[in-house]
């Protein structure tokens, strides 16, 4: 079935990871072997090759770098100017796979309706391209608001002004506080340019306010559920059921952590702590029942997000492996609809609404 996967990490796997995501996982992780620069050194599962053979046609890929000030011990750039440059390299990765025929960029509804015929058609899916829509992850990097524009002209279609910790436009997972004048500015100029909101990522307070001003379209690209991991980065049964109410998408997350309670970065493993696909199922399973229908979760599965096989569930060897979420989605009860607006539906209908 073709499937949509709304959160993948790609340009900064190719460029910080120094990966060629144009060969097959195994040979990725091949080069990779000895390596300890990265914790998933060698344990990568996303690449190309693997999207097509899972027949997810059609990703939300990023663009991400964080600014961080003095005294912010996470990694990022230590200037906006340097973060925007960053992105912009992370663009040019996107435009070099344009040019050899890996992908093509998804910026509007014309060019979608083009890229889903083509998926339907029987070509061999290994020469299809990969369509992308061009995502935002925190939007430190815009140095100005009206750098949105320049950024828009390049393609850019959603953003999501928080990451992990404090940001210049608004507050993330682990932070607290509101976006402020500033935030709001730049929810304003999305607005305009009809940019979707990703709600992924914002800390509470900068979740209520953002919904509060913010008029658009809102998904949230990848986001799991508190009920069943209590933690800040999941999202709480109230604002489950406001994204609902906005018409939003929420894509299912398949990093570990996110998936079980009691998870060690760096420690735990996913067999010993019984972290396998039926739980994301779980997950998007409490999504439905907070909707009462399944109109409103995707897969968003960041598998290439800073971690790998050892932080993803244990019965998923390559994202291709993505394939099995339809079987074990309809054991749950759910019809042939349901699987069918879980793996693509959903994100299209959203979409359609959006450009049309």
């Amino acid at each position: 079935m073709f499937a949509i996967d709304a959160h993948l990490d790609l340009s900064m796997n190719a460029l910080e990871w120094n990966r060629d995501l144009t060969l097959p996982v195994s040979s990725i992780n091949k080069r990779e072997e000895g390596l300890m620069d990265k914790p998933d050194r060698a344990k990568c599962v996303v690449s190309l090759p693997e999207l097509r053979k899972g027949k997810i046609g059609l990703v939300v890929a990023t663009q991400i770098a964080r600014f961080v000030a003095p005294g912010n011990n996470l990694p990022g750039w230590h200037s906006p100017a340097q973060a925007w440059a960053q992105t912009q390299g992370q663009l040019a990765w996107y435009k070099a796979m344009e040019e050899a025929g890996e992908m093509v960029q998804i910026n509007r509804l014309e060019i979608l309706e083009n890229h889903l015929a083509l998926w339907k058609t029987d070509i061999d899916d290994t020469k299809k391209p990969i369509g992308y829509i061009l995502s935002l992850e925190g939007a430190d990097s815009l140095i100005t608001v009206h750098h949105l524009e320049k950024a828009y002209l390049s393609g850019l279609r959603a953003v999501g002004p928080a990451h992990y910790g404090p940001g210049r436009y608004a507050q993330g997972t682990d932070a607290t506080g509101f976006m402020g004048h500033k935030g709001q500015e730049l929810l304003k100029e999305m607005e305009r340019l009809n940019i979707i909101l990703d709600a992924t990522h914002l800390c509470d307070d900068s979740f209520w306010e953002a919904l509060a001003h913010f008029n658009g379209h809102v998904w949230a690209s990848h986001n799991n559920c508190r009920a069943l991991v209590n933690h800040n980065r999941q999202f709480s049964d109230e604002q489950i059921k406001v994204l609902i109410d906005r018409g939003a998408v929420i894509g299912a997350a398949l990093d570990a952590w996110m998936m079980v309670p009691g998870w060690v970065r760096g420690k735990s493993d996913p067999k010993a702590m019984n972290c396998n696909l039926e739980v994301m199922i779980d997950h998007i399973d409490h999504i439905c029942q907070l909707a009462g229908n399944a109109n409103h979760v995707g897969i968003g599965s960041d598998l290439d997000g800073a971690f790998g096989k050892e932080q993803c569930p244990y019965d998923l060897e390559t994202i291709a492996d993505l394939r099995k979420i339809p079987t074990l989605f309809k054991n749950r009860g759910y019809s042939t609809a349901d699987v069918e607006n879980l793996m693509h539906g959903n994100w299209l209908r959203f979409l359609r609404k959006a450009w049309g």
